[in-house]
């Protein structure tokens, strides 16, 4: 794909993706550029601010197919990964795949399974496999994980382990709509009506090319210097529990690479590494004086908070 044609076709898809999720341009943003880094993204918010109807957007002009798991508490790891089942005729055990065994995951309302339940995911996003009774089956290229979650003060909420929060490649925030979006959303057609009416503007092997351009993007020995210098800071300071993990760089670089792709640029900038911070970190860094022991995945501190912090405390290349 010619970087013109490419420039376009992402335009599009940003355009596709605006139309019907309102007033979020930067979240939008954060959602494709995620997803063309091959990661999984992880949306924290309220109800009913379009968490889930942005991922049905996502896969509505990608091409994908998308399975929706909903989540709750008496969920077994068997219902997403699937189960073996006697059958009588052949005298032989039949696995029958689970819903994970598509292109994209919706995981609505992640945090409200139990760990057992959570935990059925961990191999499939970071191997992209699946492990039942010895034997290891292959999930689809490409395939993502959109999990969505409850703020942990909500009732019957499970706090998603480090381990499990690691494996998203950003966590982003929705929002309340701005009084005009909310006026043309509240005036404006059936927003399930629309995601059906969409037509999409890739197959999956095209993603798969765009995925491996976005790999491509050059990132400058320097550039590689400030986001190790960014991960290390992190890790010496005071302020956090834990610092950020060579994974977490390795999520900072990739979504780095793609926000220069969506601006039409072949490298990166350290304003891209900064643009996407926020995502990267939201996740990954608690402050040590958080005296009310927030769980996991909830910060006293925004998002961008952080970031702006670390943005402050080191200095460009």
């Amino acid at each position: 794909m010619q970087p013109s044609e490419r420039h376009l076709l992402l335009t599009q898809l940003l355009a596709d993706i605006n139309r019907i999720i309102l007033g979020k341009k930067e979240p939008v943003r954060m959602a494709l550029a995620c997803l063309l880094a091959g990661g999984h993204l992880l949306i924290e918010d309220l109800p009913g601010v379009g968490k889930t109807t942005l991922a049905h957007v996502l896969a509505r002009v990608l091409g994908l197919d998308l399975q929706r798991i909903q989540f709750t508490s008496d969920m077994l790891p068997a219902d997403i990964i699937g189960v073996s089942v006697f059958d009588r005729a052949s005298g032989a055990f039949h696995f029958h795949p689970g819903p994970i065994f598509t292109q994209m995951v919706l995981a609505d309302e992640l945090n409200r399974a139990t760990p057992k339940a959570q935990s059925a995911l961990l191999e499939a996003m970071e191997e992209r496999q699946v492990t039942i009774e010895g034997a290891t089956r292959a999930l689809p290229a490409p395939f993502f994980v959109i999990a969505t979650q409850n703020p942990a003060f909500q009732i019957g909420t499970f706090p998603l382990p480090e381990s499990q929060l690691d494996r998203f490649l950003l966590k982003i925030e929705l929002g309340y709509p701005d009084a005009a979006a909310e006026r043309e959303l509240l005036a404006g057609a059936d927003r399930r009506q629309m995601v059906a009416e969409l037509t999409p503007r890739l197959l999956p092997p095209q993603l798969l090319e765009l995925q491996q351009q976005t790999r491509s993007v050059y990132a400058s020995p320097a550039l590689i210097d400030y986001i190790q210098a960014l991960a290390t800071f992190t890790r010496s300071s005071p302020l956090w529990v834990a610092g950020l993990s060579p994974r977490a760089g390795l999520a900072l670089l990739a979504v780095a690479r793609a926000w220069a792709l969506l601006d039409g640029r072949d490298h990166v900038l350290p304003e891209d590494v900064q643009a996407v911070l926020p995502g990267v970190v939201a996740h990954r860094l608690r402050l040590h004086d958080d005296t009310r022991k927030v769980p996991a995945g909830t910060h006293s501190a925004g998002a961008g908070d952080t970031a702006n912090r670390l943005i402050e405390a080191v200095p460009l290349p």
